[in-house]
């Protein structure tokens, strides 16, 4: 037998299993209350974190991904990022729309960027189906996220 035949694994038993017990517990509330969190950004709009690492040779910068989720009439409105952002469709129809420019409907296998500083609104504009899409940051270190602005009048 070598060492590939060898079992893997181990037997949580005794005196360990109820720290075990308290670790799983402990994160899964961690695990509620960060969703809790990021869904409180906006009604019906949530983002889950996929990545968000250092760029190697790049210091202060950090590359960000999230998985986010619109609600059927879900919107985000006027706002903007301080870095370029990216979103990719992965699921249902949203509209983007740029100050200034007509809004752009985009489907499932869509991409759109949208450059740093652009103030920009987002929406799912079904009645009936989420829109999911993927956002990709590279920004300033804790910079990448969104910052509202005021109403257009």
């Amino acid at each position: 037998m070598d060492a590939l035949d060898q079992p893997r694994g181990c037997i949580l038993t005794g005196r360990f299993l109820p720290n075990v017990f308290r670790m799983a517990a402990l994160a899964g509330v961690c695990a509620l209350q960060s969703q809790s969190v990021v869904s409180q950004e906006r009604p019906g709009i949530t983002h889950a974190p996929l990545l968000k690492s250092e760029l190697p040779n790049t210091p202060g910068q950090e590359v960000i991904v999230w998985d986010t989720q619109y609600a059927p009439g879900a919107i985000n409105p006027r706002h903007l990022h301080p870095a370029a952002i990216t979103f990719h469709l992965l699921s249902g129809t949203g509209v983007w729309q740029e100050d200034g420019k007509p809004p752009v409907t985009l489907h499932a296998g869509d991409s759109l960027f949208v450059p740093a500083g652009t103030i920009h609104a987002h929406w799912n504009p079904s009645t009936t189906e989420p829109l999911r899409f993927l956002e990709f940051i590279v920004a300033d270190k804790d910079k990448g996220r969104a910052i509202p602005q005021p109403p257009k009048n």
